[in-house]
Order: structure tokens, then C-alpha cells, then sequence
């Protein structure tokens, strides 16, 4: 079964209690010679097994199950035990303890509120077991403080499985999302040293060509000074040189630190609009509001990490005949050392994989999103900030950039 591992381990183990109960009603009747109802154990076990066939049909292709389903089956757990304890002499039954198991499975499969269900559940099934001995079997046998002491034991018994485990079994998880979370920034890490190798790499290699394209131009344009496709060629080999010029910039910039801490906010609009009215003339910037009179924090990369967003966007508004970017600035009084870039594009959107995977990781994609989402969310997470992309209700995609204030004004401009 392709189901999840906690339904799926708690299934098969339900699947071996059926058989084990069936072999012991059977042996106890007729090879121990006990009088037991045997119809209506037999009538509980088969209930439970049309249960058990039911949950393995209705789990089967369900890759990560709900916490209410999980109750579900620990709850009936519960009940078809109590029953048949209650069929085979209550609380005098020596198998009475194997209530303590739904509460074991509800530590370690559900939450702590799950949890303390499961363990009042299956108190409160002891306690009717208890309650329901006939009066007489207790005076009679001289046991009534015996069967309460019992009764003692398994609610701190319970308790104590529910704490002890419950605890252990989050301080557990906490301890794996964390070993998650530092794996997944090193790899993270790892692959961005080697794709600054590669780019750097690259970049040198391209700038020789670039040099000889331009001196071709050059002879080019002296030679045919009124051929359109020869003057066609000096924008994209100016751009070719300015990108490599500002890549070499950046990264002397990096390797010295000599970078601004800040950046005002008015400052970073204006050279956001710039940068897309030079590299996207025919999409339309529409700024919704006016820039918080603030600064942020800052380095070489900010602005580049919000440009790839823009791109991605600018690129889907082209994909979808839109001609459009809408883009404001949400300052919250309530949390005054944010301030969020909300970017939205009116293309396709997210598909769900992308929404589960843009910015953690590098993702092949004929839309070019991945590799440069990814830099721009490690870029935003250096400077204390967090990328987060969701689908807009009237279509299109969002890309909210927070950002962390370093200098805030009450007024805004």
C-alpha cells in the first residue's frame, strides 16, 4: 500500500490483533474448556475485521492521512477492545492492560490534544469495565480493593505514557525538523558555491568573445554605416558588456564587504522602475502606493534578488499576453521592523509542485523559475527577510517579499 506510515503500520498491527484474538476465543472455548460467550466475541472480531477491510480499501492510495482519521481508528481500537473485554470478564481479565497500546500509538502518531483523548477514552473504558462487575463477584471473591488499585495503576500508568512519550516523541520531532533544516541549508549552500564557480567561470569565458564581437561591430558599422541589421547588433553587445561590467562589480563588492548596510526605500523604487523600463519596455510597472518612509537592510544582492522575481513575472505576463505588473508596498504599524514588496503578475500562476518546492531548491523548469527564486529566497533569508508565493483569488502570481527595517519613520511618504 502506498499509504501513510503511521495508518499503515497501525493497520498491520490491528490485522495481527484480529488474528490473535480469534486464536485465543477459540483455544480458551474449546481446548481450556472456558465458558465464554463465544457468538458474540465471534460477532465483535468479525465487526472488527470488516472495520480493518474497510480502513486498508479506504487507505490504500492516501499518501499522508489526516489526524482525525487517525483518531478514528485509535478510537474504534479502543471500543472493540472494551467490548470484548467486557464479553470476557471486564476488569478481571488479565489482558485488560492492552488498553495502554491505542495510547502508546495516539504518543507517537497524533498531537498532544489527540493524545489526551485517546488517554481519556481509554480510562473511561476501564472505569465502565470496573463499574460494570456485579457487586456480588467483588464481595464475594474479597477483591474490591484489588480491582480498584488496578484501576489506580493503569490511569497513572496511562498518564505517564501519555507525558513521558508525548514529550519525548515532539522533543523528538523538533530535534529532526531542525536536522532537516541545517541539512537542507548546507546542501543549499553547497550547490550555490558551485553554481558561483560555474558563473564565474563562465563569465570569464564569455568575455573574450564579447570583446571580439565588439571590435567585429566596430569594423562593421565603419564598413556599412547605414546597414539596419549592423546597427541592430550595438544594444544587446552593450547589454552583454554592462551585465559582465556589473557582475565584476558585484563580486569584487562581495569579496570586500564594501557594501551599504541600508538602502531607503524611496531609493530601491526608483531603481527597481528604472531596471525594468530599461530590460522590460513593453510591460507596464504599476506601482499601487508610494514607497513607507523607511530603510532596509542591504547589500549588492537585494536588488538583483528582487529583479529575478521580476523577471519570472514579467516573463509569465508574456506567456499570457499581459502587459501588466502591479507592485505596492505593505507596511504593518503592528510589526514595525517589516515592511513587504508584494509583486503580482497576471499570467497562469503556480502549479502546486512549484508552490512546494520554488526557493528551497533548484528545479528544472521551461519557465526559467527555480534556479533564480531559489537565489533571490537565500538572498532575502542573508538579510533577515523571507520570500513567500502564493496563486492571487483573481489569478496570476504573487512572489511577497519581506523585508527587515532598519531605520523606520512614523510617517509615511
Amino acid at each position: 500500500m502506498r499509504t501513510d506510515p503511521a495508518i499503515s503500520r497501525l493497520l498491520m498491527l490491528r490485522s495481527g490483533a484480529i488474528a490473535i484474538q480469534l486464536i485465543a476465543v477459540i483455544s480458551v472455548y474449546f481446548l481450556l474448556e472456558h465458558q465464554i460467550p463465544l457468538l458474540p466475541l465471534l460477532v465483535v472480531i468479525a465487526l472488527e475485521a470488516v472495520f480493518q477491510i474497510l480502513s486498508v480499501i479506504a487507505y490504500r492510495n492516501v499518501s499522508k492521512a489526516k489526524e482525525l482519521g487517525m483518531l478514528m481508528q485509535l478510537t474504534a481500537d479502543v471500543l472493540f477492545l472494551a467490548v470484548l473485554l467486557s464479553l470476557s470478564g471486564g476488569a478481571t481479565n488479565a489482558f485488560v492492560s492492552l488498553l495502554l497500546l491505542p495510547i502508546m500509538i495516539a504518543a507517537v502518531s497524533v498531537s498532544a490534544r489527540g493524545l489526551a483523548y485517546i488517554a481519556i477514552l481509554a480510562i473511561a473504558a476501564y472505569s465502565i469495565l470496573l463499574f460494570k462487575m456485579p457487586q456480588h463477584s467483588m464481595h464475594h471473591m474479597q477483591m474490591t480493593s484489588h480491582f480498584v488499585g488496578m484501576w489506580v495503576n493503569f490511569v497513572i500508568s496511562a498518564s505517564v505514557i501519555a507525558l513521558v512519550i508525548g514529550t519525548m516523541n515532539r522533543a523528538l520531532h523538533s530535534r529532526e525538523r531542525t536536522i532537516a533544516s541545517v541539512r537542507e541549508k548546507q546542501l543549499r549552500a553547497e550547490q550555490l558555491v558551485m553554481l558561483d564557480g560555474a558563473a564565474a567561470q563562465i563569465t570569464h569565458q564569455l568575455a573574450s568573445p564579447i570583446a571580439n564581437l565588439q571590435l567585429l561591430y566596430e569594423e562593421l558599422i565603419e564598413e556599412q554605416p547605414d546597414n539596419e541589421i549592423v546597427k541592430d547588433m550595438q544594444q544587446p553587445l552593450l547589454q552583454c558588456a554592462q551585465q559582465l561590467e556589473q557582475f565584476r562589480v558585484l563580486s569584487s563588492q562581495l569579496r570586500t564587504q564594501s557594501v551599504a548596510a541600508t538602502v531607503s526605500l524611496h531609493e530601491l523604487t526608483q531603481q527597481i522602475t528604472d531596471t525594468v523600463l530599461l530590460q522590460y519596455p513593453d510591460q507596464q510597472l504599476n506601482w499601487l502606493n508610494k514607497a513607507p518612509n523607511c530603510s532596509i537592510a542591504n547589500d549588492v544582492m537585494l536588488l538583483p534578488a528582487i529583479l529575478n522575481l521580476l523577471q519570472n513575472a514579467a516573463f509569465a505576463n508574456q506567456q499570457a499576453k499581459q502587459q501588466c505588473l502591479e507592485i505596492n508596498w505593505q507596511y504593518n504599524t503592528d510589526s514595525p521592523e517589516s515592511v513587504s514588496l508584494i509583486i503580482r503578475d497576471f499570467g497562469k500562476g503556480f502549479s502546486a509542485t512549484q508552490l512546494a518546492e520554488l526557493g528551497g531548491q533548484l528545479m528544472p523548469s521551461e519557465t526559467g523559475m527555480g534556479l533564480a527564486v531559489m537565489l533571490s529566497n537565500v538572498t532575502f533569508e542573508r538579510l533577515q527577510g523571507s520570500l513567500t508565493l502564493f496563486n492571487h483569488p483573481q489569478g496570476g502570481a504573487v512572489a511577497k517579499v519581506q523585508l527587515t527595517v532598519s531605520n523606520q519613520v512614523s510617517e509615511n511618504a
